[in-house]
């Protein structure tokens, strides 16, 4: 029994404390299997939950080394309770697989009562045709909704069932000037020998260089699923830069352009399209015999896609993000549909190895002004949060970081739109929104890229996909209430390397003593879990 920085409790929690010499190691390697609930300054709270524990048995972790690792850094002995339910747990992982014969698809399991206990159940029994030596038939069209209803059943099945191969496409690697990472490598090998599955990687690690290293091992049409247009672009413009692929192999199908090709990028927005109730560009999905789809930012999924998705099954699928969590709690969907935990690197390391630049995270609070405080204290609870997050008292604080970062690449960041005109005019800086033009949103990218503009202040629509590798100052000024996955993303975009070394720096400015400052805690929990830790600023501090 070590001293180390973890006290494993009989309720599956597990408390870090973050001021040990260990606290480090022992946060990555917990990072793994469980999930962060509570991030205050001293002691982390962690809960090891099924779903952690099968995806980390998916990326090739059993139950002996989940177990070693909680007694190597525990300061007292694990109870013996949460042993016996990690090994049963994982060894729940797989009782049951799908598999195809010359016939169709199977069940089975070397577990009678497992199988008598699955095929019982009214919804699974509704996938089940006849019976066969160890298990039953399935439907064909049932491999997505049978995945779905056994993880809720508590026995999530290995998918033996494999793949159509798809058109076979010569894509190749170009490494001319650059050359891949040895996890990026790692991450596409380990997701061919999964089959289908996600891959974890922070922002600005180059999950877009994962996706084309996995292209080019399958060789096969694909089709690429993106957030916006914009993110549509950068990936047709990074596939150019490092694959075989010239501009005939790529299209790209949106709002503006509905092409095929051999790879073909889409929007999630143009597949969740509604006409007269019907989702109207579904034909996509078959439009030609994909060997590969791309799922960018996966945690991000419009619920519809998962339905989609559901009836994919025979296509490999590879997820790409940066966070497995979901504000919608919808982990085990993606787990069931998309596939497990493949691969993923803390973001620690991946810093320290120079890939992604450091970052110190700032969180810095002002006073609401005695008028706002007041309509603060009879609005409801929604309003609460609009006025918190639009005072006008963070116009100061804005210009005081301006000001000690002058010249350095910056983005101001927030949710509301009328706040994004206040702050733009007063501080007269260019403004980039959802309602910007696409046309217009890429030369303003672009300026920043260059260094012609080194401010912007932007909406919500740079969370994601946007490539601005030179940004090293964020002031987030607003943000959805408690999101996890979006301070992760707001973040993502200053860790690319600077050219010179420096660090990033990644304030948030909150209302003091209000929900916004309630709200900023729980979004700070997946950056603590990634082992960056918040200073809380006064205003006058700046």
């Amino acid at each position: 029994m070590s001293q180390g920085p973890l006290i494993v409790q009989s309720d599956r929690t597990v408390l870090l404390e973050t001021g040990h010499p260990d606290a480090s190691l022992a946060r990555h390697e917990l990072a793994i299997f469980a999930e962060l609930e509570r991030a205050p300054e001293h002691i982390h709270t962690y809960r090891i939950t099924k779903l952690g524990l099968w995806n980390a048995r998916a990326a090739g972790h059993d139950a002996d080394y989940i177990i070693g690792s909680l007694k190597k850094w525990s300061k007292f002995e694990i109870p013996q309770l949460v042993e016996s339910e990690i090994q049963n747990t994982i060894d729940r992982f797989g009782k049951l697989a799908i598999g195809r014969d010359e016939i169709g698809l199977t069940l089975t399991s070397d577990s009678k009562s497992v199988m008598a206990e699955v095929s019982s159940n009214q919804k699974i029994s509704e996938f089940l045709e006849n019976p066969i030596e160890n298990g039953y038939r399935v439907q064909d069209w049932a491999r997505g909704a049978l995945k779905q209803q056994l993880l809720k059943l508590g026995w999530p099945a290995a998918d033996n069932a494999g793949y159509t191969p798809g058109a076979p496409y010569p894509i190749e690697l170009v490494q001319d000037g650059w050359n891949i990472r040895e996890y990026q490598e790692e991450a596409a090998e380990k997701f061919e020998s999964g089959g289908s599955g996600v891959v974890v990687l922070p922002c600005g690690a180059g999950k877009t260089i994962v996706g084309a290293a996995t292209m080019a091992k399958i060789k096969a049409n694909t089709l690429i699923l993106v957030t916006n247009t914009v993110a549509a672009r950068q990936w047709r413009d990074e596939l150019y830069a490092k694959t075989s692929l010239v501009e005939s192999d790529i299209a790209e199908y949106s709002g503006s352009s509905k092409e095929l090709a051999p790879v073909t990028i889409a929007t999630y927005q143009i597949l969740t399209t509604k006409r007269k109730n019907e989702f109207t560009h579904l034909a996509l999905l078959n439009a030609r015999d994909w060997g590969l789809i791309i799922y960018d930012e996966v945690h991000l999924l419009p619920a519809p896609i998962f339905k989609m998705t559901a009836d994919l099954q025979a296509r490999r699928r590879l997820g790409l993000t940066a966070t497995l969590v979901r504000e919608d709690g919808r982990e085990s969907d993606v787990f069931s549909l998309i596939g497990p935990k493949r691969f993923d690197a803390p973001w620690k390391d991946i810093e320290a190895q120079g890939y992604i630049a450091p970052a110190n995270c700032f969180e810095v609070r002002v006073q609401l002004p005695d008028e706002a405080r007041m309509d603060y204290a009879i609005a409801d609870q929604e309003s609460r949060f609009k006025i918190a997050a639009t005072a006008t008292a963070k116009l100061d604080v804005m210009r005081r970081i301006l000001k000690k970062h002058s010249g350095e690449p910056t983005l101001i960041i927030g949710q509301y739109l009328d706040q994004i005109s206040e702050v733009a005019a007063a501080l007269n800086i260019d403004k980039l929104t959802g309602e910007t033009p696409v046309d217009e949103r890429e030369r303003l990218f672009k300026a920043f890229r260059t260094g012609e503009i080194n401010t912007l202040v932007v909406s919500k629509v740079a969370n994601f996909s946007v490539d601005l590798p030179e940004a090293s100052v964020a002031i987030q000024i607003s943000g959805a209430f408690g999101s996890r996955q979006e301070e992760a993303q707001r973040l993502g975009r200053l860790l690319r390397p600077k050219q010179d070394g420096r660090s990033a720096a990644f304030y948030t400015i909150v209302a003091a003593d209000t929900n916004e400052q309630d709200f900023a805690q729980n979004r700070q929990r997946f950056l603590a879990e990634q082992g960056y830790s918040y200073e809380i600023l006064d205003a006058e501090d700046i």
